[in-house]
């Protein structure tokens, strides 16, 4: 399949006037049409980094050196008008923490509306209202033309997290970036929005980038996955391929120290490979589209 998205040897340095320090090190991707790229790892491994430099949302204190191809687009090189058409048309995000990315002073209809006036100017009021309604119908909010006056904090946790989700594809983008999105929700609800999230890439034909450090997650929803450390791609395979036949210390590791049902609970917590020496490896192909970092 054609490649929607190429991420080519990405770098993200943060600097300031006390350090120099490189969050991102020599990452490359691609995400093809339709397909769900998973990337975990844990906490600091530059995740969600890598997810706002495609967008190019990162602070003006990093620095980004490599390639971003949307569609054949270097996104790096784009003026800032043009990227700001891009970003929430083509490619949208959903972001982690639904209270605090929705407004709590407007209407969850409006929010809706918001993003698809800022793409679709053309749209007259009533047609930007039934859209909005459509999205918000799209992700199984009730009665969604009554509650469209409604604010943030009168829906659940689950529905604020749909809502968001109505907000990222009211414009139908091709690529949708998901950061963590079930990560404060229990688990009935995080099942209910992997649904949903599997219902909309059939509905929309949307090719997604699924951020998470939940192995379990991700192995329901990714086509493939790399897993990252500290700024580094260590391995990337197809799904099945890296959950049946982890080929690297850190990703057996890490797999190894999720709970199961034959979990002894009385033994002491697994412990993660150190994995540093990683970072003078280079990425070399084990099988076919299986890469393991030497």
């Amino acid at each position: 399949m054609p490649h929607l998205l190429e991420v080519i040897n990405l770098s993200i340095h943060f600097r300031s006037r006390e350090a120099d320090r490189l969050v991102v090190s020599d990452l490359s991707f691609t995400i093809a049409l339709g397909e769900v790229f998973g990337l975990v790892g844990e906490s600091g491994s530059g995740k969600s980094v890598t997810a706002l430099a495609i967008l190019r949302l990162l602070d003006p204190a990093a620095s980004v050196a490599g390639a971003i191809c949307f569609d054949g687009v270097d996104l790096l090189t784009l003026p800032n008008e043009a990227m700001r058409q891009k970003r929430g048309r083509d490619i949208a995000m959903i972001f982690q923490e639904p209270m605090t990315s929705l407004n709590p002073v407007m209407t969850i209809g409006e929010q809706v509306a918001e993003a698809v006036r800022a793409h679709q100017p053309h749209l007259s009021r009533r047609q930007v209202r039934q859209t909005a309604v459509e999205s918000l119908e799209a992700v199984a909010i009730p009665e969604p033309s009554r509650r469209y006056a409604d604010y943030p904090h009168q829906f659940s946790g689950g529905q604020r997290q749909r809502i968001l989700i109505a907000i990222a594809i009211a414009n139908r983008p091709r690529l949708l970036i998901a950061d963590e999105p079930t990560t404060a929700l229990d688990v009935t609800v995080q099942a209910q929005i992997l649904e949903l999230l599997a219902n909309l890439r059939k509905q929309f034909g949307l090719a997604m980038l699924f951020i998470s450090h939940d192995l379990a997650v991700v192995s329901q929803v990714a086509d493939r996955v790399m897993v990252m450390r500290q700024g580094f791609a260590l391995e990337t395979a197809p799904t099945r391929e890296i959950f049946h036949h982890p080929l690297h210390p850190y990703t057996v590791s890490l797999i190894g120290a999720v709970p199961t049902l034959q979990t002894d609970r009385n033994a002491p917590l697994a412990t993660l490979a150190r994995g540093e020496e990683s970072r003078t490896g280079r990425l070399v192909e084990r099988t076919p589209d299986h890469w393991v970092r030497e």
